[in-house]
């Protein structure tokens, strides 16, 4: 924070750290308090909760929030670091991790006095809800620069998102130390969270970019479409198959990464801006070339249902799904590239208008991966020059790593790359 000095920032991350911890600890075991007016709290029944209002599990191996399936809306937010040496760092990690054990657990704020400002913001009422809120937090090729001596500790395959060659980039929307995801079902859950984040990291991280995003209901069912109205993400690997995300998501032993960095992901994200007035006077059936799928149903063009899978060999000149139509070129289905596979997590995003009066709308693109160049790059390059790239430009996003998880409550973000 501008203006404060290194003792009062020290003790003021070490304060909100400590702060944080408490509240996590008391989070579950206070859930069934009653609320400041002293009437009753009907907690729901585990077994009868739908399957999206289920919490997010916070402690593990891994950051369960990577493979957990889209919330209706999140925020990603990438900090530059101000924290001046490697003990605040620990400290706002500390802080980070207190902060989303508690909030994704749920909970009742720490009483004040009455002379002491709110110890939360009252967005979500005296009782914070956990609202299915899961946070996602990773690195960026920036942290490990001569400020904090990690130097020589940063994932081996980290670095600066280039700027490909049909990119657009704005250095202001590009990069950061940190990376923080939050996702829910509710705009005031995210809100809340980012709130109270920001609250207890002033002085340890300020904001360099954001932009909040948000999925669509299927429609009519299946995947949720896109701005473009193509359903988006359908030939995800199955991020319910442990082997699966073994083989293709998370870093494991034996990978030539530093051991502090084992149980993450290399996490790519896109701000990817989508001319919608122009796409919008282009024919049905080119854009359905330029996907390869239909729009109505998803489906490929040689099949019937979204789910189909695409048969090249039989269409090895393109006459039915385009040799450069996206899907063709994204996951050529062949034994060499079945490696190159990624998790895709992408939210809609809407800007409202630029300076000229255009509708500022499109892709919050994320994925994940254990190697950015076997995966993310080699699919990018395949893509370069596609005929979609007359309708969207990337403009900003970074290469982060998502840390390993928070194993138990003793445990921190980062605890063992910084110790």
């Amino acid at each position: 924070m501008t203006g404060m000095d290194g003792v009062g920032r020290r003790g003021f991350l070490r304060g909100a750290a400590l702060a944080g911890a408490g509240l996590a600890a008391g989070g579950t075991a206070s859930a069934a308090a009653p609320p400041a007016t002293g009437g009753p709290v009907t907690l729901p029944v585990p077994g009868l909760l739908p399957d999206s209002a289920l919490p997010v599990p916070f402690h593990g191996t891994h950051q369960a929030s990577v493979t957990a399936p889209p919330r209706r809306v999140t925020a990603f937010t990438a900090f530059d670091v101000t924290a001046e040496n490697r003990r605040e760092l620990a400290d706002l990690l500390r802080t980070v991790t207190a902060r989303a054990r508690f909030l994704t657990g749920g909970g009742q704020p720490a009483p004040v006095g009455i002379t002491g400002p709110p110890a939360d913001s009252g967005l979500l009422g005296p009782q914070v809800p956990a609202g299915a809120l899961s946070v996602t937090v990773g690195v960026g090729a920036a942290l490990f620069d001569d400020r904090f001596g990690l130097h020589g500790r940063a994932p081996r395959r980290l670095t600066a998102m280039p700027s490909f060659p049909d990119d657009d980039l704005r250095p202001e929307w590009c990069h950061g130390d940190l990376s923080l995801q939050l996702c829910a079902d509710d705009t005031d859950t995210v809100l809340h969270a980012l709130r109270d984040l920001a609250r207890h990291t002033r002085g340890g991280m300020q904001v360099r970019w954001r932009l909040d995003g948000f999925t669509s209901p299927p429609r009519p069912s299946g995947t949720p479409r896109n701005l473009l109205g193509f359903k988006d993400g359908t030939a995800n690997p199955d991020a319910g198959s442990a082997r699966e995300m073994d083989r293709l998501v998370w870093v494991g032993r034996g990978a030539g990464e530093p051991d502090w960095a084992v149980g993450g992901s290399y996490q790519v994200v896109r701000l990817i801006r989508m001319l919608v007035e122009f796409w919008d006077r282009v024919s049905l059936t080119e854009q359905e070339r330029m996907f390869g799928r239909a729009r109505e149903t998803g489906a490929p063009l040689d099949g019937d249902a979204e789910h189909d899978i695409p048969h090249y060999p039989a269409d090895p000149k393109g006459d039915v799904i385009p040799l450069d139509s996206h899907i063709r070129l994204a996951n050529p289905r062949t034994a060499d590239t079945a490696g190159q596979r990624l998790l895709r997590r992408a939210y809609n995003y809407d800007n409202g208008t630029d300076g000229n009066g255009n509708l500022d709308m499109g892709l919050l693109f994320c994925c994940y991966q254990q190697d950015l160049a076997r995966q993310f790059e080699t699919v990018q390059r395949r893509l370069a020059g596609e005929p979609l790239t007359d309708y969207i430009k990337p403009f900003g996003g970074g290469y982060f790593y998502a840390l390993p998880g928070v194993r138990e409550e003793s445990d921190w973000f980062g605890r063992a790359l910084l110790t």
